[in-house]
């Protein structure tokens, strides 16, 4: 049976990529939103709230509330969060604390508090949602109220998506009810201002979910893999067995050299394009392999056309026979 092991080079990349997400995540918070006293969705939300409330580091509840979230995860959901998703959290915890004192405050001034709330919202919302895409991408995840909603979808026939909004939004609000001060200071936010800075939360989540999406879209492209290979049946048993993806075998002759030749024709995500490759040319480096971008996949582990599902449709043929029977 063909292995695939991971090379030290892919190990340390998808770490690197993951380490550089969340610094990314965590510059976003620091230079944009926390010296405009702005709030989020989340677990780094209500860390934020903390922080206006008590001045205590974001990194320190942002672990305790993603620890905690953790083991309810590993208990209830069993241990499919992965070893990124425990490195992501842990070294955003450790960031958020020692990043956001060594930030000049004159360059919070002029990248942020200068420009305007707005400004910071948006900047600081693309910031944090490339941020946690890039960890997405590499098999990670900042944890946080993704996990609550994954073990509420468990039971419930509830969409995670629509549960994770309707926290955030629950969790941007709630911070017009705690007292808050200005950063750094013992002046206490006027109501006015904390309601303006709800707003702009959800402005915030909106942004930051919209980057999310904008950047892991390219994931979610389609190759279509054309492979001329001597050794077809090794490469289709390993693609199908290891990646779990359909070949199509087509037999072919060559009109230049009027020899027969078998060609494989995979469908594929793009995310699992590089394994595939790697497959290949352990198998036959000598293999001619031709690859396009296809612009929609629609079936068993890709896409899904929306439209009536064969439920509804049953039951619109079943009312329609009854009409005619009646008629």
């Amino acid at each position: 049976m063909l292995e695939l092991r991971k090379s030290a080079w892919t190990v340390f990349k998808e770490y690197g990529l993951t380490t550089l997400g969340m610094l990314c995540y965590v510059l976003g918070w620091s230079i944009f939103l926390l010296p405009n006293n702005l709030v989020g969705g989340g677990v780094s939300g209500i860390s934020a709230i903390i922080f206006y409330a008590l001045g205590l580091p974001m990194g320190y509840t942002y672990f305790v509330i993603n620890l905690i979230l953790l083991l309810m995860g590993f208990k209830i959901m069993g241990g499919g969060f992965g070893g990124k998703t425990v490195y992501a959290i842990v070294i955003t915890s450790v960031m958020l604390n020692v990043i956001p004192p060594l930030i000049p405050e004159y360059i919070s001034q002029a990248l942020a508090v200068s420009n305007g709330k707005m400004l910071s919202t948006i900047i600081g919302g693309v910031m944090t949602g490339v941020g946690i895409a890039m960890a997405i991408s590499q098999g990670g995840s900042s944890g946080g109220t993704d996990i609550i909603a994954l073990i509420v979808a468990k039971y419930r026939n509830v969409s995670p998506g629509k549960l994770i909004l309707l926290m955030d939004v629950i969790i941007i609000l709630s911070s017009m009810l705690v007292p808050s001060y200005y950063v750094g200071t013992d002046t206490v936010i006027p109501f006015a201002e904390k309601l303006a800075n709800s707003i702009y939360g959800l402005i915030f989540i909106t942004v930051n979910g919209y980057a999310i999406d904008m950047f892991l879209s390219g994931t979610k492209q389609s190759v279509q893999v054309f492979i001329f290979s001597k050794k077809y049946a090794d490469i289709a048993d390993a693609v199908t067995r290891d990646l779990h993806r359909g070949v199509t075998h087509v037999r072919a002759e060559g009109w230049y050299t009027k020899s027969d030749s078998d060609i494989l024709m995979i469908l594929a995500r793009k995310t699992d394009l590089n394994p595939l490759l790697r497959y290949v040319k352990i198998i036959d480096p000598q293999a001619f392999i031709s690859v396009s971008n296809v612009m929609g996949v629609y079936g068993q582990g890709f896409d899904v056309l929306k439209g009536d599902s064969s439920k509804k449709r049953k039951n619109k043929e079943n009312t329609a026979d009854k009409k005619e029977k009646k008629q």
